[in-house]
């Protein structure tokens, strides 16, 4: 790596990496219009990914709010550090639904234009066209509304390729859906679907069906039954099962969610007083660690109705049907970092997901 210190004096290259990989994106973008060697140096793989390497230490969500009013949607990003900021999705040129989000990217499925999806980076204004899936709607899920399962895998260290998957019960024409279930999974290195049929007997929420989790080079869920977690490995098309801690409650009153820690599996279970963190530390053995334990005490009128959306290790970020508030692990402290002022169609769970500031390019 050549050194900036040899040509003018001040940082070599590594210096000047470490300290512009801290910054936001847009930042970033700017300084690669300095020069040409500047554009060449922060446009290279290793910057890339000692970037993204970083934004795995803050996470975000962002929360798709309606307004009954205006029937229309807008885009938030809840950042501990820096707020509360709009992030619009205009330059899609199309009016859209969040399905799925993963390592900084989203899904959208277009609202007026069934069936068609995009995958963007709504930092970098960056996005790609999906093809169409050539499966007929009529005689399976419809993929732009009914698809049960929606999802994309997408590694922060290898930025040229990612994977969609869609997925849903087969509806015969005029009848309930069976327990046939279609997987649809796009690959951009050849920038086609594939399809493969199994069936499947389990059964997901608005909620835990929003929560899809990538880690180990797979797709997780929660069923609503908190029976175990099922896992679609992108490799060999098969799904399997991943059972949670023994020492879990499954009382009347306690609820799970999926979440991910650092790129390992982890689940938030939460009661009337205390909510607690698990981190899967053996991915082969399916061994557990309860990591955290908080009191809900603080929050008690709001614990029936919160859901964890996202963590790291300095923070987890909830949402209630009209709030969003972060907990601070450090020092304790219950933040309340967005609250709706008007009437909205949804409770902002539904609508909430994980995120964080990468750069991926489609191109």
């Amino acid at each position: 790596m050549n050194s900036i210190g040899s040509r003018n004096g001040f940082f070599p290259d590594e210096v000047i990496l470490q300290i512009l990989s801290r910054l936001p994106i847009k930042s970033v973008f700017r300084f690669r219009a300095v020069c040409k060697y500047w554009y060449q140096l922060l446009s290279e793989r290793y910057f890339v990914h000692l970037y993204n390497e970083m934004s795995v230490r803050s996470s975000m969500i962002l929360v798709e709010i309606t307004e009954i009013s205006e029937s229309k949607s807008s885009l938030i990003c809840v950042d501990y550090s820096k707020g509360v900021s709009e992030f619009p999705l205009n330059f899609l040129k199309d009016r859209v639904k969040v399905r799925a989000s993963c390592n900084g990217l989203l899904c959208c499925s277009s609202i007026p234009d069934k069936g068609v999806f995009y995958l963007c980076n709504p930092v970098t204004r960056e996005y790609k066209l999906l093809p169409k899936c050539r499966e007929r709607p009529v005689t399976s899920f419809y993929p732009d509304g009914e698809a049960t399962l929606v999802g994309i895998a997408c590694d922060l260290y290898d930025t040229r390729k990612f994977s969609v998957v869609l997925a849903g019960y087969h509806r015969p024409f005029g009848y309930s859906p069976t327990k046939t279930f279609i997987c649809m999974v796009y690959n951009s290195e050849i920038n086609q679907w594939r399809k493969f049929v199994t069936l499947q007997e389990e059964h997901f929420t608005q909620m835990n069906r929003n929560q899809v989790v990538f880690v180990n080079g797979m797709l997780h869920w929660l069923t609503v039954s908190y029976s175990c977690i099922i896992v679609l490995d992108l490799e060999t098309d098969v799904w399997r099962k991943i059972y949670l801690p023994d020492e879990m409650s499954y009382g009347k009153g306690n609820r799970m969610y999926l979440l991910e820690s650092y790129g390992c599996l982890s689940v938030v279970q939460i009661s009337d007083a205390s909510m607690d963190v698990w981190v899967m530390e053996d991915y082969e053995k399916q061994l557990w660690r309860r990591v955290d334990r908080v009191s809900l005490r603080c929050i008690r009128g709001l614990a029936p109705g919160v859901f964890p959306i996202s963590q790291t290790g300095d923070c987890v970020f909830l949402a209630t049907h009209k709030q969003v508030l972060v907990y601070n692990r450090s020092t304790a402290v219950w933040k309340e970092m967005y609250s709706v002022k008007s009437n909205s169609t949804l409770p902002l769970w539904f609508s909430a997901y994980a995120f964080r500031s990468t750069i991926y390019s489609f191109h």
